[in-house]
């Protein structure tokens, strides 16, 4: 069943995050990441919260500095943050940081599980101030975590 929001109902507003080599989505490691690319990962997140009544900005970037700004930006207009930061998961106390200080409710996801692979990837940094993280369930993660965030905005 499909519930359509209310027309007079405020458009709530997301930033989704794509960081480091998710541009390569489609070409990179597709037994790991799935053969979908990010254009098309971008689209039905856009579809998703188009059905629910939300707009999203998408953006992604390989420079840490760029991501940390649209998070630092978001504080301004958005209500909730989706990410997907790839490697900087597992390092970035920067982004971190900047996830904490904007408290903007924020979902961590990961298309592989990341519990599963490389010791270095089970630490997520930035996990510890996110509402909740989703991973292993390839582009799907994604649609989850929308969801999630979504329903931590109602």
């Amino acid at each position: 069943m499909t519930i359509k929001p209310e027309t007079n109902q405020k458009s709530r507003k997301i930033l989704v995050l794509h960081g480091p080599n998710l541009n390569l989505l489609g070409i990179r490691e597709p037994d790991v990441y799935g053969k979908i690319t990010l254009a098309e990962i971008n689209q039905l997140i856009s579809k998703k919260a188009r059905g629910q009544n939300y707009q999203v900005q998408i953006e992604q970037s390989n420079h840490e500095g760029v991501l940390i700004d649209r998070i630092q930006d978001a504080k301004n207009w958005a209500d909730g943050i989706l990410i997907n930061a790839g490697a900087y998961t597992h390092t970035s106390i920067a982004i971190r940081d900047a996830i904490s200080g904007v408290q903007l409710p924020t979902v961590e996801v990961h298309l592989s599980n990341i519990h599963a692979r490389d010791p270095f990837r089970h630490v997520s940094m930035i996990a510890p101030v996110c509402v909740g993280q989703i991973c292993g369930f390839g582009f799907n993660s994604y649609l989850l975590g929308l969801q999630a965030l979504m329903d931590c905005l109602k």
